[in-house]
């Protein structure tokens, strides 16, 4: 009768066991942009912004701001996303907390 082994990840966290593969940063980076992103989109479509429209009151182009609103693209910069905030009527907010 063959033994099975007791799987190292049970009863960890998410958290932990992103930690563990060395993924975490870049899973929680991903994870922040996706949600910016979507929020900005949704904003967008409450408020009838079109992309062009929105592009053009950020002076930036609208390849730029296709890649403000791509949930892939991690290279924007908090400026950005806080003029394009501020132009849908909010505001960015950021939290450092306690990595325990």
């Amino acid at each position: 009768m063959s033994k099975k082994r007791a799987n190292p990840h049970r009863g960890s966290s998410l958290d932990e066991f992103l930690e563990e593969e060395g993924i975490l940063e870049d899973a929680t980076a991903k994870a922040v942009k996706k949600a910016l992103a979507w929020q900005l989109t949704k904003a967008m479509k409450e408020q009838r912004v079109t992309k062009a429209a929105l592009a053009r009151k950020m002076n930036t182009s609208r390849a730029q701001l296709d890649r403000l609103l791509d949930p892939e693209n991690q290279s924007v910069t908090l400026k950005t996303l806080a003029r394009a905030a501020e132009i849908l009527g909010m505001r960015l907010q950021i939290d450092l907390v306690d990595a325990a």
